[in-house]
């Protein structure tokens, strides 16, 4: 199984990102955590994006916000997938750091989660994973099904409560 990279505009990210990294532990998928800003060391940015395949990475996982170009800035200097976490900022609630996360141009494109959904962006790159492991895959179709059995038995305590 390939490794996920996992990289942040700042530290300011990291509280969102750590829900990515939980995730990815709990699956046991080997991660490599770097703070890269697309802005501030745009050359150490593009070097580990143009070098992340041949370092064994198979999905990338990029965390910004207020422009929050990182994700864009890796996805254009790599063919592997690139996930982006928009992170909320003050000054627009993160709706900033979305619209430049989402609007790409066609051909570099970066898959992107909801404002601060560092844990989708770690279950959508275990799907892509899973894509080429079937234990990988017979583990999150497991999850799944104890997330519906969850819901399913708060749905049937809700109902006696109020029968």
């Amino acid at each position: 199984m390939g490794k996920v990279g996992i990289v942040m505009g700042s530290t300011s990210d990291l509280p969102v990102v750590e829900k990515a990294i939980g995730v990815l532990k709990e699956y046991n998928v080997q991660t490599e955590v770097r703070v890269l800003s697309a802005h501030r060391c745009p050359d150490e940015a593009r070097e580990f994006a143009r070098t992340a395949r041949e370092g064994g990475f198979s999905v990338i996982i990029a965390a910004a916000g207020m422009a929050a170009h990182l994700a864009g800035a890796v996805a254009a200097n790599t063919t592997l997938p690139v996930i982006g976490i928009p992170c909320k900022s003050a000054a627009l609630d993160g709706m900033d750091a979305l619209l430049s996360t989402v609007m790409m141009p066609s051909g570099i494109p970066v898959a992107t989660v909801a404002i601060d959904g560092a844990k989708n962006a770690a279950y959508l790159a275990l799907e892509i994973l899973a894509v080429s492991d079937e234990g990988l895959a017979r583990r999150l179709e497991a999850q799944r099904e104890a997330d519906r059995a969850a819901v399913l038995d708060a749905d049937r305590l809700t109902n006696e409560k109020f029968k």
